[in-house]
């Protein structure tokens, strides 16, 4: 990515491989950036630009730690509540950053990812999505998941309106519904489970994110802001 890891932050990745146990699958509330622009006397969307760094940033560190999936929680549904021009400006920044990185997604081999409700998500942004995601697709090195518009709620609801179809339609028997029925109907359908969700800022609880997910993850909860 286009940041570039300082001499500490090599030295603490060495020494957490050194301990071993890497988790293989980490998700991310990124949280914290309009207050740390708040707390500097900046407006909000200077905390986001902000936060552009600490993806790239996270991102970094995973792939020197080796971890194989990265989910962040990008946007929610109910950032969709915020302020018209902010909603506006994080979907342009989004846009000028899915243009910009990928590349340097494809030369750290990198496959992108998405879940959530994209189909709410302005026409230019999923254009955007779909070509970083077709150009990444063949890539193995890590999987960096952006959680979009995304729900814990609206993931189980749409899982069980699948399910139910099937039930009435005859395909699947009431009976046969399991855990498995339910992960393999949720958006995250075929990758394995966070070992490991971190949120910033303080905040202890999970807004939302992964809710059937996170049964057995770690949860680790930092007072820093994600920038």
């Amino acid at each position: 990515m286009a940041i570039k890891l300082k001499a500490q932050d090599i030295k603490l990745i060495e020494e957490v491989k050194a301990k071993g146990n890497i988790p293989n699958h980490i998700a991310i509330i990124m949280d914290g950036n309009g207050r740390w622009a708040k707390k500097r006397s900046l407006p909000r969307i200077a905390g986001h630009h902000k936060g552009v760094d600490s993806v790239r940033h996270a991102v970094e560190t995973c792939i020197g730690l080796g971890v194989k999936i990265l989910t962040l929680y990008a946007f929610s549904t109910e950032n969709w509540k915020r302020p018209k021009e902010e909603v506006s400006t994080l979907m342009r920044l989004m846009v000028k950053s899915l243009k910009s990185e990928t590349d340097e997604l494809n030369e750290n081999k990198i496959k992108l990812m998405s879940i959530g409700d994209t189909h709410s998500l302005p026409e230019i942004v999923r254009q955007e999505l779909k070509s970083a995601i077709e150009k990444t697709s063949h890539n193995d090195k890590m999987i960096l998941n952006l959680a979009l518009s995304y729900s814990g709620r609206w993931e189980l609801v749409e899982a069980v309106k699948t399910i139910s179809k099937e039930v009435l339609s005859g395909k699947l028997n009431p009976d046969q519904i399991c855990e498995k029925t339910i992960s393999d109907n949720l958006t995250t359908a075929g990758l394995p489970e966070p070992d490991l969700m971190i949120r910033t800022s303080g905040e202890f609880r999970i807004s939302n994110f992964l809710l059937w997910q996170l049964a057995y993850s770690e949860i680790f909860i930092s007072s820093e802001v994600s920038t």
